[in-house]
């Protein structure tokens, strides 16, 4: 398996190896706060020396379409666009990081894999992993030589509303969201509360530390046999498909895999004849 995640040294080292040893990685900051202010004003604050900025709601997610949710997925063309804007070619190893606990990365790093990309990690802990090290951050925009990437999008399967329901009746449905979002007893962003009847709570800030640096894969997988996730057909969805590709990750670090509902909750209510379930229990 590919290597899903790269530590803030060994990434320092990739990026200062001679160009003679091969290209470096392209580093994109794919840094996300729900409900804002943009990351870019942090990014040209200070980030990973050379690393390109990429808007999660506007470059890692499509134009919004009834039913499809916050944060539909992406046009072929648009992201390929972006991609080539960062510096991303047809056989770049790409790292992608958020500010810590790789939510927003996890993102970035499912929907480039989804769209054919075959070398993704995510820096684990983020910018703050980096900062930790001693390492230098730079200021400003990033400008770097144009790639030339083709993508194929489709690389990674998905759920629809549909099939999400079949996963809750057959299988384990994960809604990586907040407890007290899954139970409906607070919801901040969405019309409607609850989670999809069957699905079980399984927030994705139990998959990383304190530091915001995934558990080791042992206890991932620990975490995940608790949830009835560590055999049979899993599915994920969240919010908007942010957070449940975060899980779609720690499952793939964890040796499972995970299939990700991209519309997820935000889609599945906009139809008032799906079920909605509140409470503790999956219902």
């Amino acid at each position: 398996m590919t290597a899903l995640l790269v530590s803030a040294s060994d990434l320092a080292s990739e990026l200062s190896a001679d160009p003679d040893a091969g290209r470096p990685p392209v580093v994109l900051d794919v840094r996300w706060t729900l409900g804002g202010p943009p990351g870019r004003i942090d990014h040209e604050a200070g980030h990973v020396p050379g690393a390109v900025f990429v808007d999660l709601d506007t470059e890692l997610a499509g134009a919004h379409a009834p039913g499809s949710g916050r944060h539909p997925l992406p046009d072929r063309d648009r992201l390929t666009e972006v991609l080539r804007r960062a510096g991303v070619r047809r056989d770049s190893r790409v790292v992608v990081y958020d500010a810590r606990d790789s939510t927003s990365a996890a993102r970035a790093w499912w929907v480039l894999t989804w769209a054919g990309l075959r070398d993704v990690r995510v820096l684990d802990g983020g910018l703050a992993a980096w900062v930790a090290t001693g390492a230098a951050v730079a200021a400003g925009p990033e400008h770097p030589e144009p790639g030339d990437v083709i993508l194929e999008p489709g690389t990674l399967p998905t759920l629809d509303a549909g099939s999400a329901a079949a996963v809750a009746r057959s299988g384990t449905l994960l809604d990586s969201r907040s407890a007290v979002r899954y139970r409906g007893e607070q919801e901040p962003v969405d019309p409607v509360a609850g989670h999809v009847p069957g699905a079980v709570s399984a927030p994705t800030t139990e998959n990383v530390d304190a530091s915001g640096r995934f558990l080791p894969p042992d206890a991932l997988r620990e975490r995940f046999a608790g949830l009835g996730a560590a055999s049979g057909e899993v599915g994920v969805y969240c919010g908007s498909g942010v957070t449940g590709a975060h899980q779609v990750l720690a499952l793939r670090l964890a040796g499972l895999d995970g299939v990700l509902y991209p519309g997820s909750w935000s889609a599945w209510i906009t139809d008032p004849a799906r079920p909605v379930a509140t409470g503790p229990e999956p219902g």
